[in-house]
Order: structure tokens, then C-alpha cells, then sequence
């Protein structure tokens, strides 16, 4: 096993001991292989976690560039570290802040959403202006667990309702948006992706 696949398995364990929701397999597969196939080379990624997903997409290709932000203190700290030891400090920007107090001015080929869920519709109108005109929108876990599917009352927790219903909202702003076509995909914890019409 090479030392880089020993260290994304120690983000993982970590993540998991933790409980610090990272993407699951199936969607980082898909999400590093859409960045490959539509040759991203900028993205901006709203939850950095632990710089799991910002590795993942890093190695796709030594030109690509990543800014990523994240409000919690432990996990960007965290990220920090785990983006040293990949060497990626260089093409890998990370911003300590609530994503909604960024302002950015930069253009990008992909804004890929994955942080606090009932925020999502906020974050893409905060940040659509820095889309490229021909680029894309990600956004992860748009089927909550399963938990999207279910009958409101199959649902355990009251938070959990909420988050649901939020994901929801923003499905359904997806939906109906004039500007942007989305594909929401059952991939890992579903992702859908987004472009202009």
C-alpha cells in the first residue's frame, strides 16, 4: 500500500472515530472522476471538514487549484495538517469563516456544496456570481441517509425533520430554477449536479 493511501485511510479512521461527516466512497468517486472528465482546474468548496474531499480532488491533477472554507476551528485546524502532509499548501487555500461572511471575487469551474445542510438554497445564491459561465454546481448528500425518501413521520428526531425538510427546499428550488438545470444523482448519499440552462 503506498504512503498516500495509508494516509487517506488515517483520514478516514479519523473522520470516523470523530463522527465527522466526510463523502462517502461511491460519491467521491464521482465527484473525482466529473472533475477529470470535464477538465475542472478551479473549484471552491464550501465545508472543508477535514481536507478530505480538497485532497481527493487535488489528485485528480497537478493543475488544479482549490479554495476551501470551513467555520469550525478543530476540523480546519485538522485540515491544515492533513493538507501538509499531501504537500497540496500550494493548490489548496483554505479560509477559516462562516462561508456566508466570504466574500470572493474569483471566478470558478465548479462550487462544490458540502457543509451545514439547511443552508444550502444560501449558499448557492451567495456564491453563484463565481461560477464560470459554462461551469457546475455540486452539492452532497441530497439523500440525507435515506432519510429524503421516507415519510416525514418514519423520521426519527425532530433535528433531523428539519434538516430533511431543508433539503427538500432546496430540491425543490433546484427544480424550479429558470437560470440552472440539475441532475440529482443516487450516488453515494446523493449528489446533485447543477449547470446553466
Amino acid at each position: 500500500m503506498s504512503s498516500e493511501l495509508i494516509e487517506i485511510n488515517k483520514i478516514k479512521e479519523y473522520a470516523k472515530e470523530e463522527n465527522i461527516p466526510i463523502m462517502q466512497e461511491e460519491g467521491i468517486e464521482f465527484l473525482t472522476s466529473f472533475i477529470e472528465k470535464k477538465q475542472i482546474k478551479n473549484i471552491l468548496e464550501i465545508g472543508t471538514a477535514i481536507g478530505y474531499s480538497a485532497i481527493m480532488m487535488a489528485k485528480v491533477n497537478s493543475d488544479i487549484h482549490i479554495t476551501t472554507i470551513e467555520r469550525d476551528e478543530t476540523r480546519y485546524l485538522e485540515a491544515i495538517k492533513n493538507i501538509k502532509k499531501f504537500n497540496l499548501e500550494n493548490r489548496i487555500t483554505l479560509i477559516f469563516n462562516d462561508a456566508l461572511n466570504v466574500e470572493i471575487s474569483d471566478k470558478y469551474d465548479l462550487i462544490f456544496i458540502d457543509a451545514a445542510k439547511g443552508k444550502n438554497i444560501e449558499f448557492f445564491n451567495h456564491f453563484e456570481n463565481n461560477l464560470d459561465m459554462d461551469g457546475y454546481i455540486i452539492t452532497d448528500n441530497m439523500g440525507f441517509h435515506g432519510y429524503v425518501e421516507m415519510n416525514e413521520d418514519e423520521i426519527p428526531s425532530k433535528n433531523i425533520r428539519g434538516i430533511v425538510r431543508k433539503i427538500k427546499d432546496y430540491i425543490y428550488f433546484l427544480e424550479n430554477n429558470m437560470v440552472y438545470k440539475t441532475t440529482i444523482y443516487k450516488i453515494g448519499d446523493g449528489i446533485a449536479v447543477t449547470e446553466r440552462r
